[in-house]
């Protein structure tokens, strides 16, 4: 299974963008997955799937890929669509939704 490079997304619970900016390559996964009959854990001989690399750019971590003969796919971000909000609209006269509380 080739590695994956993507710029990691926002968390839906917080409203700032820390964590974004960088890119992650995490490797493929090689092994399959086995349940433990015991403990119910599933687990992996594979230890590669477990690493999680950061790189500024994505130029960075295909270079990295390719000096290290890697196979790899890159995940282009998506475009965040912002909507500005402005608190005054709760009270407008053209207000579409009722006043609720």
């Amino acid at each position: 299974m080739p590695a994956r490079i993507y710029k990691q997304s926002k968390p839906a619970g917080q409203s700032g963008l820390a964590g974004t900016r960088l890119w992650v390559f995490e490797y493929g996964q090689n092994a399959p997955r086995k349940q433990d009959a015991l403990m119910g854990w599933t687990g992996s001989a594979d230890t590669q799937s477990q690493l999680r690399l950061l790189f500024d750019t994505c130029e960075a971590a295909e270079a990295y890929a390719q000096r290290e003969h890697i196979a790899y796919e890159v995940e282009k971000p998506t475009e965040r669509l912002r909507r500005p909000k402005v608190y005054a609209d709760n009270f407008a006269y053209t207000r579409v939704q009722n006043w609720t509380h």
